[in-house]
């Protein structure tokens, strides 16, 4: 599910909490090592996302946040926020070359660019609760 987060729409933030859950408590966030990533480079997308980033010439960076039941990529396009919503159950990940990442959902593909030790752990991470849940 892509949808614009950039106002507050309860709406919005009612289907998100369905499908992903509610955002950890501060203490399950301190006890996790934290729940999101840094910026990532978007190297790909499918074109649904494609047609969206290619709308400025700014770098198409995104970052990935942890939920009980899924993940949230956001990122910008011009001064409006998207996030795409992966539910554990759909999500698909795949490490690519060295320093990439697929993540797959239904028709929704994007590859991401890592950049440090931290990134890959942070992929670990999603793997584990993708497991778990």
């Amino acid at each position: 599910m892509l949808r614009n987060v950039s106002y507050n729409n309860s709406i919005i933030s009612n289907e998100i909490e369905i499908l992903v859950g509610k955002q950890f408590t501060i203490l399950e966030r301190i006890k996790m090592k934290g729940i999101g990533s840094s910026n990532l480079l978007i190297q790909y997308s499918n074109d649904k996302i494609n047609n969206l980033l290619n709308l400025d010439n700014n770098l198409n960076k995104c970052n990935i946040e942890i939920r009980p039941k899924g993940i949230i990529i956001r990122f910008k396009v011009l001064l409006e926020t998207y996030a795409l919503v992966m539910p554990y159950y759909k999500l698909k990940v795949f490490k690519g070359k060295s320093d990439q990442y697929s993540l797959y959902k239904d028709e929704y593909v994007m590859k991401l660019k890592v950049k440090n030790l931290n990134d890959h752990d942070f992929f670990k991470k999603i793997s584990k609760f993708r497991i778990s849940s």
